[in-house]
């Protein structure tokens, strides 16, 4: 059985993330379709920029952190973010470059994959 206090850490941190998704997609969009910029690096600039402001309300919000070493905990966020950026880049590769789908749908799925990796990497190092 899941235990409870685990299971509203994971809906507060799926908040969180649904927040910088509206980030993640805004930035990407307005950098991809009107900038022009290479969907990957709009992909990956929207991706950073909600990744940063995840961790901002997952340490009050979702872990309420009180480690005082804030900038290695954001490292530590950021550098899990980033494996999960791997692994969002490479998902829509496959999906949007190999398979063809749209990309946009191609993204979302790797956010929901993307999301389930963050969080239980972000319980059990970050903010342990």
């Amino acid at each position: 059985m899941i235990d409870k206090l685990l299971l509203i850490k994971f809906l507060k941190f799926c908040i969180v993330g649904f927040s910088g998704m509206f980030i993640d997609f805004g930035t990407t969009w307005l950098l991809k379709e009107k900038v022009r910029i290479n969907k990957y690096i709009a992909n990956s600039t929207g991706f950073i920029l909600a990744a940063t402001s995840n961790y901002i309300w997952n340490r009050f919000w979702t872990f309420h952190s009180e480690n005082k070493q804030y900038v290695t905990e954001y490292f530590s966020f950021i550098l899990i973010s980033l494996a999960g950026l791997a692994i969002n880049n490479f998902i829509i590769f496959l999906l949007n470059d190999k398979l063809r789908l749209n990309f946009y749908l191609s993204k979302l799925f790797a956010i929901g994959i993307v999301t389930i990796w963050n969080f239980v990497m972000n319980y059990l190092v970050t903010f342990r």
